[in-house]
């Protein structure tokens, strides 16, 4: 879409048009709310990023009417499976959750951000591209948005889902507490012969650090890993030793068709708030990609932002949303520190207990349940 004029005004602006924008949007849209979403992008990010959809994030969407086309595009996977190189430590599966949805779905997430988009249009939205917010001023009755062509908005409230550096969020002067993990990650989409096989996500245990090897649709799979240095765009030399050194024997890979580093944060911003402003998604909250839970908190938070400004109660979304997002950095972090345990004889002991935890059923219900996101309905 191509830059056009802003209008002068609307009811709520959004900043971001990622998943967390594009899910807001969608429920205002339903409710009958103007919106107005600017992108800094001039088109929609084409990578595939986040890779797995849960369970209670698809019954958001179901509320949103976009369910069904995101799952006709996507995986389902029952398994999870935590292991230390060939070991198997845990396997669980979500097939008995109590839901519609009873897998993870695995898909790209350029595939959810283009089924959310088709799904506004439908219902008259879209987005205003490429708009870059450089100015955002709150007063008493509303929010004025500035951005980088000279153009104003005027809105009653402005949301950033702007990402971890959300021009919102520093307008509003809301901190953001927490702290980066030391290695970085590499994530990489690759063709390769994988020995689990493609019915499982499987969590991978090592001295060298954590691994994350999930399908994907069209015969790939997705790898996350901790690395201490990563090069800027890991090759698929880079990819098999990596997946040599923690799954040994277990992985031939053909082909790299995307690949990438980062580095990882777990932060929390201090209030969901500021007056006329809020926060949702990555602006809120950021942490390791452990669990896939990133992009699902932050559709549920759009979910529940919108719902709770159609019916002229936005006091509610903080209660309702930060806590979540606390519990969901602690869970996060504490899978990763377990992870990427070094010391012998914590890893050994580690290795001894989890086998005789995944013989307990609640023990296993709870983990699914966790990862599923279904505590947060």
């Amino acid at each position: 879409m191509n830059a056009t004029a802003l209008p002068a005004s609307t009811t709520v602006a959004i900043v971001g048009a990622g998943p967390t924008g594009l899910a807001l949007a969608v429920t205002l849209a339903e409710a009958g709310v103007d919106f107005v979403l600017l992108d800094r992008l001039a088109e929609g990010a084409n990578t595939s990023r986040a890779a797995v959809v849960h369970a209670r994030t698809l019954e958001v969407l179901q509320e949103l009417g976009a369910d069904q086309e995101l799952i006709a595009r996507g995986l389902k996977i029952d398994r999870f499976t935590v292991r230390d190189g060939s070991r198997t430590l845990l396997s669980t599966t979500f097939g008995k959750l109590p839901t519609a949805y009873p897998y993870a779905l695995l898909v790209q997430q350029d595939r959810t951000e283009a089924v959310l988009l088709a799904r506004l249009r439908e219902l008259g939205g879209d987005v205003h591209r490429p708009y870059q917010v450089k100015g955002v001023v709150q007063d008493e009755n509303g929010v004025t948005l500035t951005t980088d062509t000279g153009e104003t908005l005027r809105a009653d409230y402005a949301v950033g889902a702007d990402g971890m550096h959300s021009a919102v969020r520093e307008a509003a002067g809301i901190g953001f507490s927490g702290s980066a993990y030391g290695e970085s990650f590499v994530l990489a989409d690759v063709e390769m012969d994988w020995a689990p096989g493609a019915d499982e996500v499987s969590l991978g245990f090592s001295s060298h650090g954590i691994s994350v090897v999930a399908p994907l649709p069209g015969g790939h799979y997705r790898v996350v890993a901790t690395v201490d240095e990563a090069p800027a765009e890991p090759d698929l030399a880079f990819v098999q030793q990596l997946l040599d050194e923690r799954a040994p024997g277990q992985a031939r890979v053909s082909a790299v068709a995307w690949s990438s580093r980062f580095r990882v944060h777990h932060r929390v911003a201090d209030r969901y708030r500021a007056g006329r402003l809020f926060l949702a998604g990555d602006a809120a909250h950021v942490h390791s990609p452990a669990g896939g839970q990133g992009m699902n908190t932050g559709i549920q938070d759009a979910y529940a932002l919108g719902r709770a400004l159609a019916d002229g109660d936005p006091a509610r979304y903080e209660p309702q949303r930060r806590p979540v997002a606390l519990r969901v950095v602690a869970f996060t972090d504490r899978m990763t520190r377990i992870s990427t345990v070094r010391n012998p004889l914590v890893r050994s002991l580690r290795n001894a207990v989890l086998p005789v935890l995944a013989r307990i059923p609640a023990f296993r219900t709870s983990l699914t349940t966790e990862l599923a996101e279904r505590r947060y309905r």
